[in-house]
């Protein structure tokens, strides 16, 4: 019979066990079905849910033989961060730890359904990381102007008449104002999206990343990559981002030029069945108020323009 290694859900491991021991553990509460298991052959940890039929986890108890001893199963050392390490060689003991160990639930496999992200929740995400971002940026304009005139200033770099294009200096100021903001939010999404989260701050709030195609992390340079690109998705009057409400996988055309794909954040780890098709609580506050903020905006901008149309003429 098989012997299998469990772990519990502080995750410490145990076993080795056999399938039927396994199997009572399972029906009297031990371990449950999203119990991580592994045992000989396994190239890693599974859920005991994918050995159902194997070990006949649903099939009524044996009836056990009066006085038939206990079970005692030592724990043995806890587990490394390694989830993807190779089992133990075929020349070890087979009471030995397996050197296949646990990880994360956040760990990739590659098994499972997957449910992308849907436009709304896309839209949700940006707008936190536009507000995140936009706020930044301000931040670091006004130091910059505030160190660039300081030091123009004491050095007399810029024009007595205030032309910031009278000079080298004052056109660095302009260029640097401009691109050191660009290199800020490239970095931003690149780095988030490049993380062990592989969301951004808006996305981890609604509860999305971003994948490659093959559902695992990309890296920072695909991250640069995939930011500028969004940019043609903005050029083309917004219809770039327009397309991850028709596309089959949701993709929007960054998406499609980089190869990478938006899924909720559950999906490619072990428990892919805490996936959401729904925008959520947090989803649906935050279109809520980005809806508001833009009516203001749209509201005050006609005020605005009301207020000029109807000032006297000479």
């Amino acid at each position: 019979m098989s012997e299998w290694h469990y772990a519990d859900r502080n995750r410490q491991r145990h076993g080795p066990v056999e399938s039927a021991e396994l199997a009572r553990l399972f029906r009297n509460g031990s371990v449950a079905l999203d119990t991580l298991v592994w045992r000989e052959g396994l190239s890693g940890w599974q859920p005991l849910g994918d050995f159902t039929a194997e070990l006949a986890l649903l099939e009524p108890a044996p009836a056990e033989t009066p006085g038939e001893a206990e079970l005692s199963v030592e724990p043995l050392a806890p587990l490394t961060d390694d989830l993807y390490s190779e089992p133990a060689p075929a020349h070890a003991s087979p009471y030995a730890a397996p050197a296949a160990t646990l990880h994360s639930d956040e760990g990739f496999h590659a098994t499972g359904e997957v449910v992308y992200a849907g436009f709304w929740k896309r839209v949700a995400a940006y707008f936190i990381d536009a507000f995140v971002i936009g706020a930044a940026s301000q931040i670091v304009q006004m130091v910059l102007m505030v160190v660039f005139m300081g030091i123009g200033a004491s050095t007399g770099s810029l024009t007595s008449g205030g032309d910031p294009f009278g000079s080298a200096f004052g056109i660095a100021i302009i260029v640097s104002v401009y691109l050191i903001p660009i290199a800020l939010q490239a970095f931003y999404f690149a780095a988030f999206h490049a993380s062990s989260k592989q969301a951004t701050l808006g996305k981890m709030a609604v509860g999305i990343k971003v994948a490659g195609e093959d559902g695992r992390r990309i890296s920072l340079l695909r991250g640069v990559a995939r930011h500028f690109a969004s940019w043609i998705s903005w050029l083309l009057l917004g219809l770039g981002y327009l397309m991850a409400a028709f596309t089959q996988r949701k993709q929007a055309l960054h998406d499609l030029i980089c190869r990478t794909q938006v899924v909720d954040k559950w999906a490619y780890t072990a428990h892919p069945e805490w996936q959401r098709r729904e925008l959520g609580t947090a989803t649906v506050v935050i279109l809520v108020i980005a809806g508001a903020m833009t009516v203001l905006g749209i509201v005050f901008i006609g005020v605005i323009f009301g207020m000029l149309a109807n000032l006297p003429t000479r």
